[in-house]
């Protein structure tokens, strides 16, 4: 066995000194592209490729595009896919700072993006940053990168998308989207920037349609007039009808904040923009995410009557100062759909609904059934309203566990069934809670920092983590 592992260990060291001393070995299938190059070169590292096109008509599997610094100003398409070994990589080389953008704004009716990915497999975009892509046409969607068809294995990351704009009233604009038209799998969107989205009516970030299993983590959304994250289902983007939902997936550590519709054209003066919305998904974990300062923290309902957002696991996120609510579940009026089957647990929900429009900290809508709140932690805002309930059309949800923060001097309001409670035992009563659920101070470690651990002698301790 030890002779076995010396002659392993002899191969691969073999492998190593040939590689150093012979760079063009790694470099096979490496194409370069450089704002000072040319078309009519090989595409090596000293004699580059002028366009992103030119590399991406050359691009096979197992090929990395290597970006050099500089701007370009072309929209780049991908023209062919790669293998689960070999995947085509685009990539800034060597972290070098590389934009892709558009000088003048987009005329033409339909779908313009930076990057298109339509029906390819095994591709990542790393590193670039795509900016000032903008439209007046309501009838155009302009987009930082736009996967389509039936892409699947695509791996979207370390990317900054800003300035992506719709200035028509009725118009369209993401960030990054993906349209699974035909089924899609393994979608990867992680640790990318998305800032300063005029979005119109729809997402910073959206997955759409026949999409099974995706990851989005990591990532910041800030300073968009519309939905940070969105994952949607029964819109007709697939041609599947019964496949035409996002779901099996995960939206894990990304950090949302100065997201609002208040002034956006489309909405006007409405606060309705999610840090995270789940718009008739299903089997999706939301978890360890932060948002503060947009206008509902997390959502997940469907806009579709008699669909759901079903199996939904909303747990450890953080959601403050959003102007409507912490957290939401269910339709926004009785012609929408529902949540179902889904679980919200273990969030610190602070001081939401700071502009008073009555939607507490979490606030439960339209047919809502079958869901377990527990081990939660809310402090009320300015309106002193935790939960609110202003529909009757809700059954079999649990509530248990979750701990109501209590302060010296502030009554606190429960709205159950449409019914207002200012005495936390009626509201026990009135929602059939678990005598477990409490009304205490948490003891946060410093909430002035928005340090939400709780101290050593917290007296919630022993209700969240037991």
């Amino acid at each position: 066995m030890r002779k076995f592992i010396i002659i392993i260990l002899s191969i691969t060291t073999i492998i190593t000194i040939f590689l150093l001393n012979n760079p063009s070995a790694k470099a096979e299938n490496a194409i370069y592209v450089a704002t000072n190059g040319n078309d009519q070169n090989d595409g090596t590292k000293s004699s580059p490729f002028r366009t992103l096109n030119k590399a991406a008509s050359q691009a096979t599997s197992g090929t990395t595009v290597y970006i050099r610094e500089g701007t370009y100003q072309e929209q780049l398409y991908i023209k062919h896919s790669g293998t689960k070994s070999k995947p085509i990589v685009f990539t800034a080389y060597n972290n070098e700072d590389v934009t892709l953008t558009r000088e003048d704004d987009v005329n033409v009716e339909g779908d313009t993006a930076l990057i298109m990915i339509d029906s390819k497999n095994y591709i990542t975009i790393n590193g670039l940053t795509l900016e000032n892509l903008s439209t007046n046409l309501a009838d155009e969607t302009v987009m930082g990168i736009f996967i389509t068809g039936s892409s699947s294995h695509i791996t979207i990351e370390n990317n900054h998308v800003r300035n992506i704009e719709t200035h028509a009233e009725d118009g369209n604009a993401h960030g990054i989207a993906a349209y699974g038209t035909q089924k899609m799998t393994d979608i990867y969107i992680k640790n990318n920037l998305l800032e300063d989205l005029k979005l119109g009516a729809s997402e910073s970030l959206v997955l759409n349609g026949n999409i099974e299993g995706f990851y989005v983590e990591d990532n910041t959304i800030r300073r968009s007039d519309n939905i940070g994250i969105d994952l949607i289902g029964y819109e007709g983007v697939a041609t599947e009808k019964n496949a035409d939902y996002v779901r099996e997936g995960t939206v894990r550590n990304n950090h949302i904040y100065d997201v609002s519709s208040y002034g956006n054209p489309a909405y006007g003066e409405d606060y309705s923009a999610g840090g995270i919305y789940v718009d008739g998904g299903k089997d999706i974990s939301i978890e360890k995410n932060t948002i503060h300062n947009a206008d509902i923290g997390i959502e997940a309902t469907s806009e579709h009557a008699g669909k759901y957002a079903e199996n939904i696991n909303i747990i450890d996120n953080i959601v403050y100062n959003n102007n409507l609510t912490g957290i939401s579940i269910g339709g926004y009026d009785e012609d929408r759909g529902g949540t179902i089957n889904s679980t919200i647990a273990r969030n610190i929900m602070y001081r939401n609904d700071t502009k008073g429009l009555g939607g507490g900290q979490l606030l439960l809508q339209h047919d809502t059934k079958n869901n377990f709140i527990e081990k939660n932690i809310l402090t009320a805002g300015p309106s002193h309203l935790f939960i609110a309930n202003y529909f009757t059309t809700n059954a079999s949800n649990s509530l248990r566990r979750n701990v109501f923060h209590k302060e010296e001097g502030k009554d606190g309001i429960w709205v159950w069934k449409d019914e207002e409670l200012t005495v936390f035992s009626d509201f026990v009563d009135a929602s059939n809670s678990d005598i477990q659920s409490s009304y205490i101070d948490p003891d946060y470690e410093n909430e002035d920092d928005y340090n939400f651990e709780l101290k050593d002698d917290s007296p919630a301790k022993e209700i969240i983590f037991e």
